[in-house]
């Protein structure tokens, strides 16, 4: 599938998307792409979040490709288990946490827990990274493999992220064009 044919949400984790993070380029480069706003990024709420994400689904007038990163990655999860049409045809999950693990993540986000671990109902991958501090490549192994993602271990890329020395982050823009070329 061409971008040009889809939606593309892009959702992102806690305390929203910085300047400079690969989201906001990645929404400024694929022209029927835009970021899932949410009401309050440092106060996460489950429900306004799945609310947000799948109002924006509803007014989508093309196929939905969802890209998560974080926070944003268990959001779709939650948001999954909702879905009542076909109109997501697939998904790039980046960076999860494990809220399973609770130890050092911020209490903020634990709200969202327990992560759905039923299959998503359409295709995804899942980007790990060897050396992320919210989630170990083991973890999001398994949430991959209970999700039916595809999964990717692109080595250490921390939390893939302004704070992980990541801006445009080309290998993860080709990674999901390759997404792309599967739907």
């Amino acid at each position: 599938m061409k971008i040009a044919d889809a939606d593309i949400l892009i959702i992102p984790g806690y305390q929203g998307s910085p300047e400079g993070h690969w989201q906001h380029g990645w929404a400024q480069k694929m022209p029927t792409a835009r970021i899932v706003e949410q009401e309050d990024w440092n106060k996460p709420d489950l429900e306004k979040w799945v609310s947000s994400v799948l109002q924006e689904i509803m007014m989508a007038t093309r196929p939905v490709v969802l890209i998560g990163h974080s926070l944003g990655v268990t959001t779709i999860a939650h948001v999954a288990k909702r879905l009542t049409d076909t109109k997501v045809i697939g998904a790039l999950l980046i960076a999860p946490p494990d809220l399973d693990r609770k130890k050092g993540m911020p209490k903020q986000i634990m709200g969202f827990a327990p992560v759905p671990r039923d299959p998503l109902p359409f295709p995804s991958t899942l980007i790990a990274s060897s050396n992320d501090p919210f989630c170990s490549v083991e973890a999001a192994a398994e949430m991959g493999m209970a999700w039916g993602s595809a999964f990717n271990n692109a080595g250490e890329l921390g939390h893939v992220n302004p704070a992980s020395g990541f801006g445009a982050w080309p290998e993860g823009l080709m990674a999901f064009a390759n997404l792309m070329k599967k739907l």
